[in-house]
């Protein structure tokens, strides 16, 4: 994308900025769509994987799982979702300090 170009060398410095920032958003963007937490549970029986949005990306449960009881079976659920959760976060917060250097 190439910046308009104003002829105030002050104004055109500012414009140029703003567009680079722009683009290091739009990457930012666009790696957060791809980024997937990840969280097991159950000694890997059960799989979560999230969006950073907080939406179910992918649930995997292996046929083994289906032996602990519905209980032990939801309670793994929920671990998995919970590690998947922090997982994601913690890649949305590295990709955020990458752009804004905190």
């Amino acid at each position: 994308m190439t910046t308009p170009r104003t002829g105030d060398p002050e104004l055109d410095r500012a414009l140029a900025e703003m567009a680079a920032r722009t683009a290091e958003l739009e990457e930012v963007s666009r790696l957060l769509e791809e980024t997937r937490g990840r969280g097991e549970s159950a000694g890997g029986q059960v799989v979560v994987e999230l969006k950073p949005t907080g939406s179910l990306a992918g649930l995997r449960i292996d046929p083994r799982a289906m032996r602990l009881g519905s209980q032990a079976l939801a309670d793994a659920i929920v671990e998995a979702f919970r590690r998947a959760e922090d997982d994601v976060a913690g890649q949305s917060y590295d990709l955020a300090r990458t752009v804004f250097g905190t």
